[in-house]
């Protein structure tokens, strides 16, 4: 999307042979993406995807404990993928092209354990989707992890697992940002911020909803769920604005010191398509 002209460009098609799209929701797609010098890395259900600057294909790798594979990030040279099918956080050797560790996260009454176990053995868990991760980060401080049931956003040190901040039920993408944690609160239909203890940054700014003209007369209650507005996908772009995604697909620029949404850009009425992921595109 280009913010200028407020211009959709599709890049890469949907029916392309590597994407996975079986999974819970009936079809996962394209999930989450990194990039790394001028290979774009793309998470498509039960495999990872390498593309040029251009969107032509350059790669793709399996592993049997890549299940619904959603958010990744790149740190160094290593690519973290949140696997929602089996709870695991995998590591991608970027110059070695393979998975070379991983980790399971158990949980239990909101106390997470790390259990890190080889990608290329067959002593890693079973497929159950408990936690519903969404998103990993990394940075020097470690991985910052969270998903649809975790309860607030997780951070491992590398020994152990913390929670680093509650959110609310059902909250996605939620990662440090300032002072405090920005986040998609997609059952209310708001992306949130929560900065200082004093509750004097706190922001809480509503994604575009449908009216009611842009139902169908035969509509679903739960296709009317989702034209209402459904927030995923995030992305920081400087030190007050981020990018927030929506479902029917489309996103929006919200300026939280100002406390204000500047701009939206929908791509489609289509309540089927949906933002899963935003990244800042240097090229």
């Amino acid at each position: 999307m280009d913010l200028a002209s407020q211009s959709v460009f599709h890049t890469i098609r949907y029916d392309f042979p590597n994407i996975e799209w079986f999974g819970e929701e009936g079809g996962r797609g394209l999930r989450g993406m990194a990039l790394d010098g001028d290979t774009l890395y793309i998470a498509a259900g039960n495999r990872l995807l390498a593309y040029d600057t251009r969107f032509k294909p350059k790669g793709s790798w399996k592993n049997p404990y890549l299940a619904n594979c959603q958010g990744i990030s790149i740190h160094q040279r290593e690519l973290f993928i949140a696997c929602s099918g089996n709870d695991c956080i995998l590591a991608f050797d970027l110059d070695e092209k393979k998975f070379h560790w991983a980790m399971h996260i158990r949980a239990q009454h909101f106390q997470f354990r790390p259990v890190a176990f080889d990608p290329a053995g067959d002593e890693g868990p079973v497929a159950v989707n408990k936690l519903h991760l969404r998103s990993v980060r990394c940075s020097e401080g470690g991985l910052y992890i969270s998903g649809m049931k975790t309860g607030g956003l997780l951070h491992f040190n590398g020994s152990k697992i913390q929670m680093l901040a509650e959110t609310p039920k059902g909250s996605q993408d939620a990662q440090v940002f300032r002072n405090g944690v920005v986040l998609n609160d997609s059952r209310a239909g708001v992306l949130r911020y929560s900065g200082d203890d004093d509750g004097k940054e706190d922001r809480a700014l509503a994604v575009p909803y449908f009216e009611a003209a842009d139902h169908e007369p035969h509509d679903p209650d739960e296709v009317r769920m989702l034209k209402r507005g459904y927030a995923r996908g995030l992305c920081v772009l400087s030190g007050t604005v981020v990018a927030g995604g929506s479902t029917p697909a489309g996103i929006s620029l919200y300026d939280l010191k100002e406390n204000r949404k500047l701009l939206t850009v929908r791509f489609t009425r289509n309540q089927r398509e949906a933002v899963n992921d935003i990244m800042l595109w240097p090229h």
